[in-house]
């Protein structure tokens, strides 16, 4: 993270849930001074998390924002092309709100591809070529916003916490008339979830039973409650339920938990019951 100082000005939100004070002192004291530090002292979400980084660097009159979170490596070279190509592009009058590079997981098979939605299901674009590609949304890190359309997009969903927030975000984009593109010629680096397992032929990206409730929650009432959601997302996340419902209890090590935590993630997705996780209530 201190390498970043030398080339941005960095903000760091820290969710990690933790006396204030303390985190606060010891994590503020191992960052580079030029690094502006939030100590959150509880988990309230990769959405309120990107917000408050967000709101911080339009506080200081910045132009772009880089998102990026623990499993991403990122290098001079890609931040700088991210800049310029999103400069580039806005300076042709293009209405342009956010551009990612393609990511690299080794575990899950390399490159993966970008994507569009399909009338009844997902498009995947190959990484190829030297021109920006019209996508449909990118993974949060290693994204670059531009800040002027953050007020027209609005700001990400915290009610959603963690799972499907960039997704979100990004048809919230499209819908208001802006261009999300990927950028073929840039590769980053990321670690997508735990140690991935592979099935039948197909490397499943493995997370821990908390992180599996939203991703099952999230879906649900995004594909029940939010009619923006565009049908071809909808119709590919109802197809991946039942799957991932059968491969994650399986193959996690712990299934009683996973089983416990999908259930009441269905549960709440269903009743639209969205917000932080509470443990101890209903």
């Amino acid at each position: 993270m201190n390498r970043l100082a030398d080339w941005i000005f960095v903000v760091v939100v820290d969710n990690t849930p933790r006396d204030v004070e303390i985190g606060a002192a010891s994590c503020a004291q191992a960052l580079d001074p030029r690094i502006q530090y939030f100590a959150s002292g509880v988990n309230r979400g990769i959405a309120a998390a990107q917000n408050e980084g967000i709101d911080a660097l339009i506080a200081r009159g910045f132009d772009y924002g880089l998102l990026l979170d623990q499993d991403s490596e990122v290098s001079p070279d890609l931040v700088a092309g991210l800049v310029s190509a999103i400069q580039e592009l806005r300076d042709q009058g293009r209405r342009v709100a956010l551009v990612g590079p393609a990511y690299d997981d080794p575990r899950l098979g390399g490159i993966a591809p970008f994507v569009r939605f399909g009338a009844l299901g997902l498009t995947r674009v190959p990484v190829a070529g030297s021109e920006p590609l019209e996508v449909d949304f990118l993974i949060a890190s290693g994204s670059c916003i531009a800040l002027s359309e953050w007020p027209v997009v609005g700001r990400m969903d915290e009610s959603l916490f963690i799972d499907f927030v960039d997704v979100e975000w990004c048809v919230r984009a499209k819908r208001a008339g802006c261009s999300v593109l990927g950028l073929p010629w840039l590769k980053m680096q990321h670690s997508l979830g735990d140690q991935p397992v592979r099935v039948l032929g197909r490397t499943f990206a493995m997370h821990s039973a908390f992180r599996h409730y939203f991703l099952f929650r999230n879906a649900l009432a995004l594909i029940f409650y939010r009619r923006y959601m565009p049908l071809g997302w909808k119709l590919s996340e109802l197809g991946k339920i039942p799957v991932r419902a059968l491969i994650y209890p399986l193959f996690s090590g712990q299934p009683v938990e996973q089983i416990k935590m999908i259930a009441r993630g269905v549960l709440h997705g269903l009743i639209n019951k969205l917000g932080p996780f509470r443990r101890n209530g209903e």
